[in-house]
């Protein structure tokens, strides 16, 4: 971790930064310009409860030198707990932040993770919006990757040579937040940044929900409509366990 004042708080069974998103852009900056190789996490209801599973996310979560709070829900449960968070840092809007900051800065970007076409896609909109950005690459690794030595040796390699200052990586949790952890000293980037499936957004592949739903809270229930199927068990079971969560830690 660096010595950065993040305003880090107690959040149920983790902790978070407790900054809004300009707040948050600014510590990036910093985090860029500081000795050593970082990181940053994004935690959501999912992420959270995942947490209380998984002892190594947990760890890795909580030793990342950013933790910014990308759902409404935990925003709001944040405020009945009595610890109330800024403002929800949403990784579909901050995406374009951190590109600003680039583009401004003339940081280099990679890309990294997320089905090869959709990658494609979504690399050719940020160079559309931003034409003097410099992504230095963009690579969907083969899946299971991570356990293939010679596969992940091909990735740290290929991100180290990119010289990139800036690496956003798109492999979903816990993945994304194991491979940053345990290969940042490898391909020795400055940042690392966990974005999930907001390359979907970003590409234009999935819908974002309308405003009025993503403030109030609803927007996972607008994407679960887009995928009931896939998304019916983690919306409706597993991310379910984030009230009891805030209900245990109420209480104490």
């Amino acid at each position: 971790m660096s010595s950065i004042n993040t305003n880090r708080i107690p959040f149920l069974n983790t902790y978070v930064d407790n900054l809004t998103a300009t707040e948050a852009k600014a510590c990036i900056d910093q985090l860029i310009n500081t000795e050593g190789y970082h990181y940053v996490v994004t935690p959501n209801s999912d992420i959270i409860v995942k947490m209380q599973d998984d002892p190594e996310l947990k760890a890795i979560c909580e030793a990342a030198d950013l933790i910014l709070t990308d759902g409404q829900i935990v925003v709001k449960l944040s405020r009945r707990t009595g610890n109330p968070i800024k403002e929800r840092v949403c990784m579909t809007d901050f995406i374009w932040d951190v590109c600003d900051l680039a583009d401004e800065k003339s940081y280099k970007i990679f890309l990294f993770g997320g089905k090869e076409d959709v990658l494609a896609r979504a690399t050719e909109n940020i160079k559309k919006n931003y034409p003097k950005l410099n992504i230095v690459d963009s690579y969907s690794p083969p899946f299971g990757f991570e356990n293939n030595e010679e596969q992940l040796t091909v990735a740290n390699e290929r991100i180290k040579a990119s010289g990139a200052d800036i690496l956003i990586v798109f492999l979903g949790c816990p993945k994304q937040e194991k491979f940053i952890a345990k290969n940042k000293d490898k391909y020795k980037v400055p940042l690392s940044i966990t974005m999930g499936g907001c390359v979907d957004f970003v590409a234009g592949a999935v819908r974002r929900a309308p405003k009025w739903m993503q403030d109030v809270g609803l927007e996972w229930f607008y994407r679960f409509l887009q995928e009931p199927k896939r998304l019916f068990k983690r919306y409706f079971v597993d991310d379910m366990r984030i009230f009891g969560l805030a209900k245990k830690y109420k209480n104490q």
